[in-house]
């Protein structure tokens, strides 16, 4: 399986359905407690790319990405339009927007993330798939010049330094991002018949670890 640098048709994922999941396994005791447990550290996000369409040359453009995917055995991008950002949906990113780790005189690497906070707790998430142009760094404010003081992989999410910022100082960073996905069917069906009385088809979509 390889991963395709693509991006599905951001105007055919706009208005899809979708969201992150999660897997918990619960025991319930004896005495009616529960004891809960998750194997995954992180998120698992699904979409339906079918709501997007919107007419018949859409459908032969979600045909003809899937055909050249072929079907679930190859990642693509997917923007996901509820959550793309570093920042608010409707504010625009800056270098400042969220801590990607902390220098210590040594280290040139560092990976970009994004926190989601809601009262004490957090989920630290790892952004794999930057979009290029996109990605602005600071180091204890001072924004930093691409391609001059660091450099972003796009398909990786890092972020490497031409020197290792100092001790003890903050890294931050705001940026847009994709989420790595495959087809979760090998299968499209489609009518045009009912496509034009308003029945769209089920295409499913599953985040990818890589």
């Amino acid at each position: 399986m390889a991963f395709h640098e693509i991006r599905f048709p951001a105007n055919l994922s706009f208005g899809s359905v979708g969201g992150p999941e999660r897997r918990t396994e619960i025991v319930t005791l004896a005495n009616g407690f529960e004891e809960r447990n998750t194997p995954w550290q992180h998120s698992r996000r699904r979409y339906d790319a079918g709501v997007g369409l919107r007419s018949l040359n859409d459908v032969e453009t979600l045909i003809s990405f899937f055909e050249a995917r072929a079907g679930q055995l190859h990642g693509f991008r997917w923007k996901d339009w509820s959550d793309y950002k570093s920042c608010a949906p409707l504010s625009t990113p800056a270098p400042d927007d969220q801590l990607v780790g902390i220098g210590d005189g040594v280290t040139r690497v560092f990976q970009l993330r994004k926190t989601y906070v809601s009262g004490l707790q957090n989920y630290v998430r790892p952004i794999l798939k930057p979009v290029a142009g996109t990605v602005l760094v600071a180091i204890e404010g001072d924004q930093k010049i691409e391609g001059l003081e660091f450099s972003v992989d796009p398909a990786t999410g890092e972020i490497t330094f031409t020197l290792p910022p100092d001790l003890g100082t903050r890294i931050t960073a705001g940026f847009e991002f994709d989420v790595p996905v495959r087809f979760d069917t090998d299968a499209i069906q489609t009518s045009v018949a009912s496509f034009q009385a308003g029945d769209v088809p089920t295409v499913p979509v599953v985040e990818i670890r890589i």
